[in-house]
């Protein structure tokens, strides 16, 4: 194993400590003198765990002069750590932090609102120490998000936050440096229509990379690490990049540029010598099923990868029935195509973990199984695949189905079809399997060392005509040259008992 003693800076947002302790760190300072340098108001939206605290600790350590004689006051706003489930829970953070600014730049006798407020301790403090002001909020819609169901909680957030980021545009002379971090962009809640100077840099290319990691910082800033996660889990280190990027790369914030690794999931698989879902444990995104079952979204679209228009990126309207944007700015979809002619990204999931993250939380919300049994269950269905004992596996499938209970039943063709699609979707994850939804090609394919099973169901159809179809169609024209035995399977869904209710199967040799 190779030296071990090098610092990883989980958990670590203050860019003074990481750089004061000699912890491990990519180097960004470039695009930060850039930024600082180039331009004033500033937005980034990031999914959460992506670094944007350590990047404005980074522009605090700038301003405070860790880097320049000259020192600015900075006002570090850090909307984190409170629990919004009151309207007064947001007025009390804010009312904290210009508490404490008022016992440094004083409070006038007149300010009694927190944008009042807020305006006279931007003035003050340039003016008593001659220096332009810099202002930073770290996750400016965390009481947005967290109030996302409560529409009264969201319209009273709503009206606070507006006013009190509106004194950023009215006091534009005494500001030298505004950054806003979060996780979205929001429309028709006018927390921006006061600030409408702002530099939103989500998606430009020169700053797609400013959070996270491209492939090349990771082997230039931790190939000791890459070694050790190697020789840990017996890979070489070409197979260890191989592996790393297909469960931590993938997320693309610009159509152009260059996609980057998680930095929160690279560090801890680091730290642990292994590889897991260490981002998507951090936090569970049941608002966003609640969102997609309350707008009916289809899931298998979402699952396969889906096409959106550009607009779908400017913002995220609360009135539109469209849960796409902020699933794609909360982290778990990113950009992996754009069309050029018709100016539509396709947006699909960025890496393995996320992907079966998802699908694995998605699984309680619309099937019997929890979270404790769905390996069990998907295992076992893989195992009846792999040994050829399709009898089992379609007689472990109806099971399946008939303890589905009532509840989760809404007597739909395309609830079941959802559940087909997690179902083998989640079973790719250990082997190769697909399944689809469109004419002219097969319901499902599974693919094992020894077997491809290609499968066919029929919504109140025959089991013969499932299998007259694969043939017709010619479902198994891709895989005549293959050296694995073909099973097809024709399956009849009963729409009376929402189950399967007869199967025939035939062999090619």
């Amino acid at each position: 194993m190779y030296d071990l003693m090098r610092k990883l800076p989980i958990g670590i947002q203050t860019f003074e400590d990481i750089r004061r302790k000699n912890y491990l760190y990519v180097d960004k300072t470039a695009l930060v003198w850039r930024m600082a340098n180039m331009g004033k108001p500033y937005f980034l939206s990031r999914p959460r765990r992506f670094g944007k605290s350590l990047l404005l600790s980074t522009f605090e350590s700038y301003f405070l002069g860790k880097k320049e004689l000259l020192e600015y006051p900075v006002l570090h706003i850090d909307l984190n750590a409170e629990k919004y489930d009151k309207p007064e829970k947001l007025n009390e953070i804010l009312s904290n932090h210009l508490t404490q600014w008022e016992l440094k730049y004083g409070k006038g006798i007149d300010e009694r609102t927190l944008s009042s407020r807020f305006g006279g301790v931007i003035r003050r403090a340039c003016e008593q120490t001659g220096q332009q002001v810099v202002v930073l909020v770290d996750e400016y819609d965390k009481p947005l998000l967290q109030a996302i169901n409560n529409l009264e909680l969201l319209d009273d957030y709503r009206q606070t936050l507006k006013a009190f980021y509106g004194v950023l545009k009215s006091a534009d002379r005494y500001l030298r440096f505004v950054f806003l971090t979060g996780v979205t962009k929001f429309s028709q809640v006018s927390v921006f229509s006061d600030l409408n100077q702002l530099n939103d840099i989500s998606m430009k290319p020169p700053y797609a990379t400013v959070c996270g990691i491209t492939r090349q910082e990771l082997v230039d800033t931790f190939t000791p690490e890459l070694k050790n996660l190697s020789e840990a889990n017996q890979l070489t280190f070409e197979e260890t990049l191989q592996k790393m990027a297909a469960t931590y790369d993938g997320y693309h914030f610009c159509e152009f540029a260059e996609g980057v690794f998680n930095p929160f999931s690279v560090l801890n698989s680091f730290d642990g010598c292994k590889f897991d879902s260490y981002w998507f444990q951090t936090g569970t995104p049941t608002f966003l099923v609640e969102l997609l079952q309350k707008s009916e979204y289809d899931l298998r679209t979402l699952l396969s990868g889906i096409e959106v228009p550009v607009s779908s990126f400017a913002e995220y309207k609360m009135d539109v029935n469209n849960p796409i944007p902020l699933i794609y700015q909360s982290g778990y979809l990113t950009i992996k195509d754009y069309d050029r002619e018709f100016q539509n990204y396709l947006l699909d999931f960025p890496n393995d973990e996320v992907r079966y993250g998802f699908m694995n939380f998605l699984v309680p919300f619309y099937t019997p199984m929890k979270n404790n049994d769905q390996g069990f269950y998907i295992g076992k269905f893989i195992q009846e695949l792999r040994t050829g004992d399709y009898e089992a596996f379609l007689t472990r499938l109806e099971a399946f189905f008939a303890g589905i209970p009532y509840e989760l039943n809404d007597q739909t063709e395309r609830h079941y079809q959802v559940i087909f699609y997690l179902v083998f979707k989640l079973m790719g994850q250990f082997t190769e399997a697909e399944v689809r939804s469109s004419r002219g090609r097969a319901d499902a394919v599974v693919k094992t060392p020894k077997y491809i099973y290609v499968f066919e169901f029929k919504l109140n159809g025959t089991a013969e005509e499932a299998l007259k179809q694969i043939d017709e169609k010619g479902y198994l024209i891709p895989y005549k040259t293959d050296h694995r035995e073909i099973v097809k399977a024709g399956v009849e869904f009963s729409a009376e008992s929402w189950n399967l209710s007869r199967w025939l199967v035939e062999i090619n040799q």
